[in-house]
């Protein structure tokens, strides 16, 4: 079967350039009705243009398709309200919520203000739990939604510089897990794409052989399968040059420190065996771990707790 978007609508915020643009010329060339969100602000934050947006616009009009710009910062909650307002005059309904707007003022921490901290993770964080949970009661009474956050390696596994940019990316993995749950009974499947793309905000960062293969449009297929009705949720997918792999956190087995032995010594002495890789398992939430690690002590005791698998 055919990925269609035919009757959905969808906002992609940050579309005016870039992997925004890719990911929203994908949703309307697939039938989606697409609201265009852009600031039109540099990749610093600064600034602002209506211009990007509205171009996008004219390119999916251009191919039959139907799509309105919106000029929001997607950290003001107003501004975010009235894009998701006019969406909702327009067309009735929203279905998919993309959330890729960014910046960046990358520097290292000890140069970096507090000022350049907050203003990237209002934009990345904030701005996608701003557009979130507009959208949210919206899919909720639907009984039908799909949001994508993006990510990066710079938050999963760390990059020099990007302590800002890093905090709020890893925050995604986060945001995802809760909104899978809470949102699982209505169907709005939550997931988070970690991409790795040639945009003005990486281009002077990258050979130029390898801006060519990690073109944005490599990676926009698999945003496209992360919205889709048969959509998985929670996941998390990598993407970059035609490439896609998944990331999870799993947790070793560990060890149980008793009495004596629980200690920062003890920890230290068998801190290999806590390490140890062997039976690692994911876990799907957070009382799963608090069960795991009371289970533990109970059976070394002896004691039946009243828990199920």
């Amino acid at each position: 079967m055919d990925i269609r978007f035919d009757g959905r609508v969808a906002i992609v915020t940050g579309a005016g350039a870039g992997l925004g643009r890719s990911h929203a010329l994908g949703l309307a060339a697939r039938g989606a009705k697409v609201v265009i969100n852009d600031l039109g602000a540099s990749t610093e934050g600064e600034g602002r243009s209506e211009s990007a947006a509205s171009a996008v616009v004219d390119e999916i009009r251009a191919g039959g398709g139907e799509a309105i710009a919106h000029g929001a910062d997607v950290a003001d909650e107003a501004g975010v309200r009235d894009m998701v307002d006019q969406a909702m005059g327009q067309w009735g309904r929203i279905d998919i919520l993309v959330n890729n707007a960014g910046i960046l003022r990358d520097k290292t921490f000890a140069k970096m203000t507090l000022d350049d901290f907050r203003k990237v993770v209002d934009v990345h964080l904030m701005g996608s739990a701003t557009c979130a949970h507009a959208v949210w009661p919206i899919m909720r009474e639907r009984k039908y939604g799909r949001i994508v956050l993006t990510s990066s390696a710079s938050g999963l596994y760390g990059n020099f510089g990007q302590a800002n940019y890093g905090a709020a990316k890893a925050a995604m993995m986060g945001l995802m897990n809760v909104l899978h749950m809470e949102g699982a009974r209505d169907d709005i499947r939550v997931n988070t794409l970690a991409p790795t793309a040639a945009t003005r905000m990486t281009e002077s960062l990258m050979p130029e052989q390898a801006l060519e293969l990690l073109a944005p449009e490599t990676i926009t297929p698999g945003l496209l399968y992360l919205v889709s009705e048969d959509a998985p949720s929670r996941t998390t997918l990598g993407a970059g040059a035609g490439c896609y792999a998944l990331t999870k956190v799993y947790e070793t087995e560990g060890v149980l420190l008793e009495g004596a032995d629980n200690t920062p010594e003890g920890v230290a002495a068998r801190f290999a065996e806590i390490s140890d890789p062997a039976g690692q398992k994911e876990l799907t939430d957070a009382f799963q771990q608090t069960r795991k690690y009371a289970r533990k002590a109970a059976d070394a005791r002896g004691l039946t707790l009243p828990w199920g698998d």
